[in-house]
């Protein structure tokens, strides 16, 4: 395990070293501008980089991989789309099909699905999907896909929170005793520490000098959607359904928030926007490494939760109506901040103005 995530993390940075000169040269850049943090055209290849070194390593393993071919024919497809979208942006509905797509493929292929979310409304009967397994899977697959892909406004923000998930998984398979499992989490996350290198804002005021791109993100959030529901239902189940969505509470409960928000304007949930919790953090003075770090932190708060109430047992209706008391109370919370902030931004825009035509009548 520690040979192949230390080759994950060598043959990751191999390929940043090599291939950032290259995106330079033919244009696979990421433009500053508009709601974008960065100041200089940086480029997008810890994508490409993080897919390639995983595959690669994954090809050293000894061990089969045969049921493993939905996850990789899924995956391939998805990092096309990716990477096509990293080049010259494509229609939302392209994005959207290729996602729904990959789904297909890991339910019906590799029979990754969720019938079960557990014992959610008491201990007398689990809710079972039946027939509603399949479309309701792909819904999720699909929606972690893109819960993974908003979370990435930041330096160091998606590739430290999937580090913290993916880690946690690691941990929990080596206790499960599952030996593929864990060589295949290992790679991830080394795949995930040697792309940090490169895009975490380890000191303010220096920015990443490569981002993870569409085709990273959408990879990533592929992989994420496959462990979630294959670690959390037959015949592995290590975790319950309820505490796989703690694991990823945090950028569950922004994405849904934000895409609720969006509809009740009459938007589109999938347009862009600057109104994550990045983004209020930013507004209300803090630093982007700051920014990243608290949130990073949240996130582990919810980890320790999800493994908690696990580990200890707790019955998972108190998990489940806690986890929808606190979306509730997040919820409620941004919408609030996010009117405060306006307010605040407003007045800053007034009193600039201001000063600007005090300034001329005095010259």
């Amino acid at each position: 395990m520690i040979i192949v995530f230390a080759a994950a993390v060598a043959v990751t940075i191999g390929l940043i070293v090599v291939t950032a000169p290259l995106a330079c040269r033919i244009g696979l850049l990421d433009q500053p501008g508009g709601r974008k943090h960065h100041r200089d055209a940086t480029p997008l290849v810890g994508g490409i980089a993080i897919f390639c070194s995983f595959m690669l390593v994954v090809l050293t393993l000894d061990s089969p991989l045969s049921h493993w071919r939905s996850f990789f024919l899924a995956s391939a497809l998805v990092f096309i789309i990716g990477l096509l979208d990293d080049f010259r942006e494509t229609p939302p509905s392209m994005r959207f099909v290729a996602q729904a797509g990959a789904a297909l493929i890991i339910v019906l292929w590799g029979d990754v699905r969720l019938d079960t979310l557990g014992f959610l409304f008491g201990e007398e009967k689990a809710v079972t999907l039946g027939w509603l397994a399949i479309p309701f899977s792909i819904f999720c697959v699909v929606g972690v896909i893109n819960a993974t892909n908003m979370i990435d406004g930041l330096d160091g923000l998606s590739g430290g929170l999937l580090l913290i998930f993916f880690a946690t998984l690691l941990l929990v398979s080596i206790q499960a005793g599952l030996i593929q499992d864990s060589l295949v989490l290992a790679i991830i996350c080394g795949c995930l520490v040697g792309f940090l290198l490169f895009n975490f804002p380890f000191r303010n005021g220096h920015p990443a000098s490569v981002f993870l791109g569409d085709s990273g993100a959408l990879f990533l959030g592929l992989t994420t959607a496959w462990f979630l529901v294959r670690f959390s239902q037959e015949p592995l189940s290590q975790l319950r359904p309820i505490t796989a969505v703690w694991l990823l509470g945090l950028p569950i409960m922004d994405t849904v928030a934000i895409m609720v928000r969006r509809v009740r304007r009459g938007r589109s949930p999938f347009a862009p926007d600057r109104e994550h919790l990045h983004h209020i953090l930013l507004l209300a003075g803090y630093p982007v490494k700051t920014t990243v770090l608290i949130i990073l932190g949240i996130s582990l708060v919810f980890t320790f939760v999800g493994l908690g109430g696990e580990w200890l047992h707790v019955p998972e209706v108190y998990m489940f109506y806690g986890f929808l008391l606190l979306f509730g109370l997040y919820s409620y919370a941004m919408n609030r901040a996010w009117k405060l902030m306006k307010a605040l931004r407003r007045m800053h825009g007034h009193a600039a103005r201001c000063h600007e035509k005090e300034e001329g009548a005095h010259v």
